[in-house]
């Protein structure tokens, strides 16, 4: 959320994964925009004056090709991040069965920011420096409330669902875009 690309980029070769932007991209189904745009240019390159079954297709056989060239080392994929992936897709699931009560990204983000602070194995120094961090997402944080909020006023009003709603007619829309088509709820647990 805050586009620390050099992070990010740190993180993923950590698991084993050769293209951080890719794997971006795959994670967000859509081109990623954070980085050095070198993903979303290969994936478009070529597809101006095409239909849009065409070009559909096309992206959606370049983002096949790059998801498969992402894992570089299979080895080194974290076990964890496959449960925390269920367990996400759990919460998203209850979420919007219950008309999205909660607003669930802040929650697991805000606990996920503030696990990097209050970690006893870090020295002072590097509390501090993740200190910031944490406030600086903290504030981008904000503009997930401003979300949420405005989607329960709509839901309140009668005028559209809740955030999951809105959030899943979002994914199958850009999946859509990549040629990809949903059948079933992207959300359901």
């Amino acid at each position: 959320m805050t586009f620390d690309n050099k992070t990010i980029e740190e993180i993923v070769k950590s698991w084993g994964i050769n293209n951080p932007d890719i794997f971006a991209s795959a994670t967000l189904m859509r081109p990623y925009t954070g980085g050095d745009n070198s993903t979303s240019a290969e994936i478009r390159q070529g597809l101006s004056g095409k239909q849009q079954q065409e070009r559909a297709y096309e992206m959606q056989q370049k983002m096949r090709k790059g998801i498969r060239s992402i894992l570089a080392d299979e080895k080194k994929w974290p076990r964890e991040l496959i449960f925390i992936g269920r367990n996400m897709r759990i919460v998203q699931g209850n979420n919007q069965f219950l008309g999205s009560p909660v607003n669930r990204i802040k929650i697991m983000g805000n606990w996920a920011s503030r696990a990097l602070v209050d970690s006893p194995d870090l020295s002072y120094g590097e509390k501090l420096k993740n200190l910031g961090r944490h406030i600086l997402f903290k504030m981008v944080l904000l503009s997930s409330d401003i979300v949420f909020y405005a989607t329960k006023v709509r839901q309140y009003l009668g005028r559209g669902g809740g955030m999951e709603d809105e959030m899943e007619a979002s994914m199958r829309k850009m999946a859509g875009d990549m040629g990809f088509e949903l059948n079933h709820g992207v959300f359901e647990g």
